[in-house]
């Protein structure tokens, strides 16, 4: 009797120039390791969100898609349904393709607490998130629910927040908590850091890059090099990647 040949089982990452991505590497890792040799996960590179629906023209039978920077909220629109915590966020970083049409979820927020929880310490009550884009919105959203009262840091100030060139050491040294949401130090760029004073950082404080390339950001290493206790993006990507297989599993 003829091997019918199973349909091609399609996952991947929505994003601008994401060929580094951790995401098409992970789960390629994960497919092999169950033994699912008829999924796939591929990178579709978008130069503007409105390239969105030409991906269905190109790959049947997509279950699910992860979405980076920069189309967290851009991609909002083409959405039938956003889960209730995605919504309150402001910004979706997974897709499921459903009969009833595509639903956005946000499994940064999830990622994100279960990383950094184990190094949250009780004078960790005050923070600063760098960069207000997508993933900053998840990160607001889990420092709300940790209680921990936060502002943001941009070139503009906006969100209510401050500008980059108002932050002083003491700021620095009553935020102890300083999360960098912005891509500045991302590679190629590993040379650069956020413009905060470093010399104000002290073993008190804790630190946490969204950036998992490089493994020690430069933002990082002067944290470090102060004492302050560090942590990357990689297990935030790990714990976000699986809440992600299981919502398209459920």
């Amino acid at each position: 009797m003829e091997k019918i040949e199973q349909q091609k089982v399609n996952f991947g990452l929505v994003g601008k120039d994401i060929s580094y991505s951790f995401s098409r590497n992970y789960f390629k890792k994960k497919f092999e390791a169950l033994g699912l040799t008829n999924h796939a996960y591929n990178n579709f590179d978008l130069q503007s969100i409105s390239e969105f629906p030409t991906i269905f023209e190109n790959t049947s039978n997509i279950q699910g898609v992860n979405v980076t920077i920069p189309y967290k909220e851009e991609v909002i629109q083409f959405l039938d349904d956003i889960d209730v915590a995605a919504k309150k966020i402001g910004a979706v970083n997974t897709i499921k393709f459903t009969k009833n049409g595509m639903i956005g979820y946000n499994t940064d927020a999830y990622g994100f607490q279960k990383s950094i929880e184990p190094y949250l310490k009780n004078h960790h009550k005050k923070a600063l998130i760098l960069g207000t884009g997508g993933a900053s919105k998840a990160i607001a959203f889990v420092l709300e629910e940790l209680g921990i009262t936060f502002s943001f840091v941009s070139r503009s100030g906006k969100n209510n927040g401050f500008k980059y060139q108002e932050i002083t050491d003491d700021i620095i040294s009553e935020h102890t908590l300083i999360i960098n949401c912005s891509p500045v130090g991302t590679f190629p760029n590993v040379e650069e850091k956020p413009a905060i004073p470093y010399n104000s950082i002290s073993k008190e404080h804790l630190l946490f890059d969204l950036i998992y390339n490089p493994e020690e950001t430069v933002f990082l290493a002067a944290g470090k090099a102060n004492g302050a206790t560090i942590c990357n993006g990689h297990k935030m990507l790990e714990f976000q990647a699986e809440k992600s297989w299981s919502i398209w599993n459920q």
